[in-house]
């Protein structure tokens, strides 16, 4: 089978395609026949040293999506046949979804609802899971998202144009909040109105938070903060009290809060990183995702919000690339270009 694979970090020339035995399934585990992988800023951080050093023959990308065809022994479900997406394929290990066909724990594994394409499938794993993490961590927010559960609530999502941030517009749209986004030109404005935003407030402008006041008074109940570093001073303007802010990105490493605002607000500053929450979580948050599909909640393309940007598999490179120098929408990897 055909994957790419790499035996040292660097940039992206580190990437090769090469010849590999199919894998085989041990106890708990399933094979996928990978369709599309995903690509997220994870995938070329960690290839490029981020998290250390790699195993020599290691396969990138942690989302993705395709069909099930071995089990190992002891797996009940998913079944042969069954389309699946992948999640967090490369954590803790060194085979990720840039390949024709991937091992997995059974766990990382998850029925794609009748209907969803296999893009949206591979647009899943890292920024979905991430967005409902941010959105329930709130002390007086559900720790579960279905219709209706934030209802009442606003939520601002700071860089909507981005993967999560599309993906919390829509997740927080589908459980009831009011969603406002920042985004940075007419352009972005669109994508994320298209994602189901209710308001989006151009950060670039003269007054960014006397906007956001001016369309919530009460100030907004949760932030999903793509950058506190550059965002501290609009979210303590705007957050209401007891507030939460959901960090999930950065713009460097050192960050510096206005104590005594925050501290007034009683504020709650929760930073979310996916690869440090714990399995009963991460099941939850697959299974409510897994609904938000099922309900039509989480389209992808151009008109959802989502433009996708297609690479074959031999130029993987060059879609790390792609999501490296900040491509706006999904960077995805046809795998199988034609398993429909």
């Amino acid at each position: 089978m055909r994957a790419i694979v790499h035996d040292t970090t660097g940039d992206s020339s580190v990437l090769r395609l090469e010849e590999r035995p199919e894998p085989q399934p041990g106890p708990g585990e399933v094979r996928v026949r990978v369709a599309v992988s995903g690509v997220n800023p994870t995938d070329w951080k960690r290839r490029s040293g981020g998290s250390g050093p790699v195993q020599p023959g290691t396969t990138p990308n942690q989302d993705g999506a395709g069909v099930v065809d071995a089990v190992g022994p002891g797996v009940v479900a998913p079944v042969v046949g069954e389309r699946v997406w992948i999640l967090l394929a490369q954590h803790e290990r060194s085979t990720g979804t840039a390949q024709e066909a991937v091992v997995l724990p059974v766990e990382r594994v998850v029925p794609l609802p009748e209907g969803a394409s296999f893009d949206l499938g591979a647009s899943l794993g890292v920024p979905a899971l991430t967005a409902h993490r941010a959105l329930t961590v709130d002390e007086g927010g559900p720790a579960r998202l279905a219709p209706g559960v934030l209802e009442g609530r606003t939520v601002l999502v700071t860089g909507g144009a981005g993967a999560v941030g599309h993906a919390a517009i829509q997740l927080a749209a589908w459980a009831g909040a009011r969603v406002i986004t920042t985004i940075s030109s007419p352009e972005k404005a669109a994508l994320a109105t298209a994602a189901g935003a209710h308001h989006a407030v151009d950060y670039t402008g003269d007054d960014p938070a006397a906007e956001i006041r001016r369309l919530v008074p009460d100030g907004v109940d949760t932030v999903v903060d793509v950058d506190l570093i550059r965002n501290a001073g609009l979210v303590q303007q705007v957050l209401a009290g007891s507030g939460t802010v959901a960090v999930y990105a950065n713009s460097g490493t050192d960050l510096v809060l206005p104590m005594r605002p925050f501290m007034a607000l009683n504020a709650r500053v929760q930073f979310v990183l996916l690869y440090g929450v714990d399995p009963a979580t991460i099941a939850a948050a697959t299974a409510d995702v897994t609904d938000a599909v099922r309900d039509g909640a989480l389209p992808v393309g151009e008109r959802a919000g989502l433009p996708l940007h297609r690479f074959p598999l031999e130029r993987t490179a060059d879609a790390h690339d792609a999501v490296e120098a900040g491509a706006v929408g999904k960077v995805l990897i046809d795998v199988a270009p034609d398993a429909g």
